[in-house]
């Protein structure tokens, strides 16, 4: 597997690491699923946003 490096403060960096240890994880992967949670707030706040005004017609169109 391929790695780079990510500047982050001392303090976050701890964090980091407290909460691998905390959930059995590496750093990476704690990194990882950070980045997933993240991703999927996001998909949940664009899910729960008012639909647009196409988005509307389309789901309201006469597929008969």
């Amino acid at each position: 597997m391929q790695s780079t490096s990510v500047r982050i403060d001392r303090a976050t960096h701890q964090e980091l690491k407290r909460l691998a240890s905390d959930i059995g994880a590496t750093v990476g992967e704690t990194v990882a699923l950070a980045v997933r949670r993240l991703r999927q707030e996001r998909i949940g706040q664009d899910l729960a946003a008012a639909l647009t005004p196409s988005e509307a017609d389309w789901l309201d169109a006469d597929l008969g």
